[in-house]
């Protein structure tokens, strides 16, 4: 589903990311673990297209991404892969299911097709009673629940998630642990995760180290 092949990226003279390969199957879960500043989080947004790299090519179900034109690797983003963030990024101004829409209808869908999407996902994530509920009337897993309905929207091949339970207590990590797990096996999505949470990362059905822009 989707493969990194020999991604180098610098920023000044520090090489963050050295050669790095990186390759995940349809419907895994793989944690990539490390300390801070091993370059975790600038190869996973890499991967996503948010950034590009100095060197090295990004291919997720068939498509590679950086020989696409700025507009179709965005039209591809939202379309093709989901996010989710340590800090939930919702928009303070809009419900539950107004936020988890957004995506869809960026990509052109009608409010009655984004919404006929986004109803069922929030019921798979347990906030069906909650979806006319702004994000300061929602617990911090709440929300959290939320982003990830919002990053699954448009049926993505890949989720990428970056510490995705780094701000929640351990009640509520467990809780969202599982859902990635549920939501797995529900839409065979491919989920890369970045995550200091060692308990997280024995889920997955595959773990990876990187130490110093390598992995070990």
């Amino acid at each position: 589903m989707i493969k990194a092949d020999h991604i180098n990226k610098s920023f000044g003279t520090i090489q963050v990311l050295k050669d790095i390969c990186f390759s995940a199957e349809t419907g895994e879960i793989v944690a990539i673990v490390g300390a801070s500043g091993a370059g975790k989080s600038t190869l996973l947004q890499i991967m996503g297209s948010l950034m590009k790299p100095d060197s090295g090519s990004v291919t997720i179900d068939s498509t590679s991404l950086f020989s696409l034109s700025d507009k179709e690797i965005s039209s591809f983003r939202n379309k093709k892969i989901g996010f989710v963030f340590q800090a939930h990024h919702l928009l303070a101004e809009f419900t539950a299911l107004e936020n988890v829409m957004l995506p869809a209808l960026i990509a052109g869908k009608s409010r009655k097709q984004a919404k006929e999407q986004a109803l069922p996902l929030l019921e798979t994530v347990g906030l069906s009673h909650r979806i006319s509920h702004k994000p300061s009337q929602l617990s911090g897993g709440e929300q959290q629940r939320v982003a990830i309905a919002r990053a699954l929207v448009n049926r993505p091949s890949v989720v990428f998630a970056d510490e995705p339970t780094g701000n929640l207590d351990s009640r509520t990590k467990e809780e969202i642990h599982r859902l990635f797990f549920s939501l797995r096996d529900q839409l065979g999505v491919t989920i890369i995760l970045v995550t200091h949470d060692r308990d997280l990362a024995h889920l997955c059905d595959r773990t990876v180290e990187m130490i110093d822009g390598r992995f070990v």
